[in-house]
């Protein structure tokens, strides 16, 4: 009995050993790229490489992953790039708000659980290529169902009449009762809207306050959410709205989204120039949805989001559609070619991340680690390289967690005894990123991270933008104080507007 007792424990032991994370839930995603991304047949691809594909996965697909075995080796192309079978999760062209949840329970189910490799089964049979995959947590997102209760604010000027009226309206709710092509389903419901609306204003009048909406939208969801109507997110809002209003006035660029001078919804609504216009990002967030819906007054995000949408379009309306004098009013302290040579701003902590102190950190979009006849999928994470045996290497995954001031990192060994194929590890010195990601001349004393900053910086001239705003603070439920307040400053590490870039 002992003897027996001591097997289980040893063959026990021996599994705990053997367990690595399962594969996470991973999405279909190629940013601004095509609506279908292709997959292959296993088999095919196993002869002739990714020639034929078998069909296509919309953005925005939630797959799980597995490495495809085919003569004791995993399937991958000449460099070693794995292509992958995988279960699909949710089809974004199938998919209901009951979705939602599907989503986050299979998310975290994966999290929980041991494997002791990532091989396919047998029922998988086909294969997509693993660059094409991301691990995004964000679940899809639908508005909640109307209720038709609720009284929403009258609004506080024409524009905003009618903006809201949108959102109130049939035409809006169908654009978020699915989950693909909803920039282009907004686009066609106000297009709807105007034509059976004409009560509430002329042509002009309804294609101003859709601009207006399309302004507002971005400017939302291209700032902080977090910082509610607190006077920095405030100003943040307030200097996006500048931006699209300088890409479609004094100069309009197609390239940029402008079709023709004052175009502030298609400069809004380009994915090249703000992202969150992207198809699978207008999947996981609220941008096209009817927030300012009168029945959703009493749920605490769309409350929140009312909130800030009220604070700002007063402001917005002006910058659009104001004069220079309403511009020296909403930015006051600043020279008036500098605002209006305003057109490009980052955030600096969303930039690209660096570490440079710390030797060996290499982004793997996708490869193969080998343990014996075991192979698991490293992909899309950072490892810190570790010794080299043979044609692979050891390797400790490499976290960080994002805190206001820093970047706080620590490596974790998941894959005991695993070797990581060496054709994709490059060992090049750690890239050179400014601290924070902002330009020079700001005493930092430590420093908590490093951030890559955009191409275009070096073209234009960072600027300090000053605001003067209603600052009811990050819970939007203050009286409103008036009060100035800058942003782009010299040591500002969060928005950093620049002026001048052509």
């Amino acid at each position: 009995m002992r003897k027996l007792l001591g097997a289980v424990a040893l063959l026990l032991s021996a599994n705990l050993q053997a367990a690595i994370p399962a594969t996470p839930v991973m999405t279909v995603y190629q940013f601004n790229g095509p609506d279908g991304l292709p997959y292959y047949d296993a088999d095919s691809f196993a002869r002739n490489g990714a020639s034929r594909p078998a069909g296509t996965l919309f953005q925005g697909t939630s797959v799980i992953p597995c490495l495809m075995i085919r003569n004791g080796e995993p399937l991958t192309d000449k460099s070693g790039t794995p292509y992958v079978g995988f279960e699909v999760v949710v089809d974004p062209r199938r998919a209901s708000r009951g979705d939602t949840d599907v989503f986050k329970r299979a998310v975290e189910r994966r999290k929980s659980l041991q494997v002791e490799n990532h091989h396919c089964s047998s029922r998988v049979r086909n294969v997509i290529d693993v660059r094409n995959l991301y691990a995004l947590e964000k679940a899809p997102f639908f508005d909640p169902p109307g209720s038709g209760g609720g009284r929403g604010e009258r609004g506080g000027s024409e524009l905003d009449r009618i903006v809201r009226a949108f959102h109130a309206s049939s035409e809006c709710a169908g654009v978020n009762a699915g989950l693909t092509h909803r920039r282009q389903g907004l686009e066609r419901a106000w297009n709807t809207f105007m034509g059976k609306r004409s009560d509430l204003g002329s042509k002009t009048t309804l294609a101003r306050a859709k601009h207006l909406d399309y302004a507002m939208r971005t400017a939302l969801y291209e700032g902080h959410i977090g910082r509610g109507c607190n006077a920095y997110g405030a100003c943040e809002r307030n200097i996006i709205v500048l931006s699209i209003r300088n890409r479609a006035v004094g100069q309009c660029y197609a390239g940029r989204g402008c079709d023709f001078p004052g175009d502030f919804q298609g400069v809004a609504s380009k994915p090249s120039q703000y992202n969150i216009w992207d198809e699978y990002l207008t999947q996981i967030s609220g941008l096209t949805s009817c927030y300012l819906r009168p029945d959703l007054a009493g749920n605490d995000y769309y409350a929140k989001m009312q909130a800030m949408y009220a604070q700002t379009v007063p402001d917005a309306e002006r910058i659009l559609y104001g004069s220079d004098s309403d511009l020296r009013q909403i930015f006051p302290g600043n020279g008036l070619a500098d605002l209006k040579e305003m057109r490009h701003y980052y955030h600096a902590p969303a930039m690209g991340k660096c570490f440079p102190n710390h030797d060996r950190v290499e982004y793997m979009t996708g490869a193969v680690a080998r343990k014996g006849r075991d192979y698991a999928l490293i992909a899309n994470t950072r490892i810190q390289v570790g010794a080299k045996r043979g044609d692979g290497y050891l390797f400790e995954e490499f976290f960080f967690d994002e805190k206001p001031d820093r970047d706080l990192v620590r490596t974790e060994n998941r894959y005991p005894g695993f070797l990581v194929d060496g054709r994709k590890v490059s060992l090049r010195t750690p890239s050179s990123c400014p601290a924070y990601g902002i330009p020079s001349g700001c005493r930092l004393g430590s420093v908590g991270r490093y951030r890559k900053v955009p191409s275009w910086l070096h073209d234009g001239r960072p600027i300090e933008i000053q605001c003067r705003v209603s600052d009811r603070g990050e819970s939007c439920r203050g009286s409103g104080r008036r009060t100035s307040v800058a942003v782009g400053g010299i040591c500002d590490k969060e928005m950093r507007p620049v002026t001048g870039v052509r």
